[in-house]
């Protein structure tokens, strides 16, 4: 049964263009190709690269946010109570006010104080400033290191500049050490944020963010194993491109150097647009769905390829609306949010006025630094 499911997967025709075969891919000769083996050194790379990121977040990126002067903002314990705490496990972190009145009656307590506990209670489960701050820094650094490492092994390949060398000797290409390092490095690190993702900071299109990272996975996977190496390797340098100014963006605005931050997270909306929504599209999407035919018959391996470039092309867009919504915004004096952050509320001491259900779910003003992290990871 496996044999079969696995003679199945790897069929020819899935992943070849015409009448090749796995065969005709054999290393010698001077060539060496990729082969899915590869692909297993990414898991322990993936494990290296987290306990690299645990050691980075508290020898580095902590002495750091205190030399910016970032601190977490003091919080208050909520006093236990089992009826208030089943109602927020189960039903509503946001109780409407009639469900207030009810739950003042069977706490006998006032609402003031059952909208209060609430508050606290959500602030509770929202990450801190650091934590935030700790991730940024991490993924800030790594994108930089990738870009410059994607520049220096790009630079002096021919397909860099012409993208019709790309399909030239397709599929009869020789992987070469700069490639396959670049993609083992690229495919652990994003296989250690899946393996991250329920314990990072979960902000509003956490369900994009899962998109995108299996979508990039399976994209670069796939790519490998089919010797789409030169086009993936010029998706993955495009993509940390814009990355990096956003992560820069976002920790100037956890340090509060807000003209800065502004500055930056201006130029990221200009390269994000610039990248993701033109040369993506209409360089490197034309590139593999006009140019190949040119070269061999379509085949499965070719329609599915595109198709993950269009599901990338499809979130670029959605995190393209938010930037745009958020420089229009911050251009015209009303942001009073991170589209996608989750932020932590205000929280008063028992003399200050209530807040209200309706005011519970406004958020404190901000700068639009923190907005398309979901771009962060591709």
């Amino acid at each position: 049964m496996i044999g079969t499911i696995s003679e199945w997967f790897w069929w020819d025709r899935l992943w070849l263009p015409g009448n090749l075969t796995w065969a005709d891919l054999k290393d010698g000769e001077g060539f060496v190709y990729a082969r899915a083996s590869h692909l297993y050194a990414t898991v322990p790379f993936a494990i290296v690269f987290l306990v690299v990121r645990y050691l980075f977040e508290r020898l580095l990126a902590t002495p750091l946010a205190a030399l910016l002067g970032i601190t977490e903002k003091p919080r208050y314990k909520v006093e236990h109570n089992a009826v208030l705490e089943h109602y927020f496990s189960t039903k509503s972190k946001h109780p409407r006010q009639a469900d207030v009145d009810g739950l003042c009656k069977k706490c006998s307590w006032s609402s003031r104080k059952v909208e209060r506990w609430f508050r606290r209670r959500r602030n509770q489960d929202r990450p801190g400033v650091l934590k935030k701050f700790r991730e940024v820094s991490w993924r800030l650094v790594f994108y930089l290191t990738a870009f410059v490492g994607g520049i220096i092994a790009l630079y002096d390949k021919p397909w860099f500049y012409n993208l019709r060398e790309m399909w030239n000797g397709y599929p009869r290409q020789s992987m070469l050490d700069s490639q396959y390092w670049y993609y083992i490095v690229e495919m652990s690190f994003y296989l250690s944020l899946v393996l991250r993702i329920t314990f990072d900071v979960k902000r509003k299109d956490f369900k994009e963010q899962i998109i995108h990272h299996w979508a990039t996975l399976t994209l670069l996977a796939f790519s490998w194993c089919g010797n789409y190496i030169r086009v993936g390797t010029l998706v993955m340098l495009i993509h940390d491109s814009s990355d990096i100014l956003l992560e820069s963006a976002k920790i100037f605005n956890y340090a509060k150097w807000e003209k800065t931050c502004n500055g930056i997270f201006v130029v990221f909306a200009a390269v994000f647009i610039i990248t993701r929504l033109i040369i993506f599209p209409f360089w490197i999407i034309h590139c593999t769905w006009v140019y190949p035919p040119d070269y061999y018959p379509p085949f499965f391996g070719y329609y599915f390829f595109n198709f993950m470039l269009v599901i990338l092309l499809m979130l670029h867009t959605f995190w393209a609306f938010l930037i745009l919504r958020m420089v229009k915004m911050f251009l015209f004096g009303s942001l009073t949010k991170d589209e996608r952050s989750d932020n932590e509320e205000d929280d008063e001491e028992d003399g200050e006025t209530s807040v209200t259900e309706d005011n519970d779910r406004h958020v404190k003003v901000t700068n639009g630094c923190g907005a398309g992290g979901g771009a962060n990871h591709h």
